[in-house]
């Protein structure tokens, strides 16, 4: 495994040639090159996220590239707000069941924030209204619901019967 050499000069050529190596390692892992450092680091994962500015007193300094994280977060909102992601996406809801709990979270919170609004306005008459809604609106959604259960049911039934 030794190498074999056949004069005193080219050991040392060697030996000068590994610690300029053992230096420039040194050099990246003491980080007197911030972004190199990081770059050996995380395999170049960094080197579009950071940038080198020239300081007031010579030096450099480390800072993050603002304009290409944007880009880079605007190309993956693009790409996951594409028309065939959003439009799977509604399909898988709609299979799930998740449309109709957010449709039904949507009307609770309307109605919600409409009773509290009227809790607090000063006409006696509104604070009426506000808390009817807070007491009896839990019935009203729970009774439609199962009238629109109802309703689908039955459409369900009629038209597997035509289909029949």
């Amino acid at each position: 495994m030794s190498a074999n050499y056949t004069n005193l000069n080219e050991l040392r050529s060697q030996k000068k040639l590994l610690k300029n190596e053992i230096n420039e390692m040194e050099d990246i892992l003491t980080f007197k090159s911030k972004k190199e450092s990081l770059s050996v680091m995380t395999n170049g994962l960094t080197d579009k996220f950071l940038k080198e500015t020239a300081d007031s007193d010579g030096g450099t300094s480390l800072s993050l590239d603002t304009q290409n994280i944007m880009k880079e977060i605007s190309s993956g909102i693009k790409e996951a707000a594409s028309k065939k992601n959003v439009m799977s996406l509604a399909g898988d809801t709609v299979k799930s069941g998740l449309l109709e709990d957010t449709i039904r979270m949507g009307a609770v919170a309307l109605v919600g924030n409409y009773a509290k609004k009227s809790v607090m306005n000063k006409s006696w008459k509104k604070k009426i209204i506000g808390l009817a809604l807070i007491y009896l609106a839990p019935y009203a959604l729970r009774f439609l619901s199962e009238k629109l259960d109802d309703y689908q049911r039955n459409k369900t039934a009629s038209s597997m019967g035509k289909i029949i």
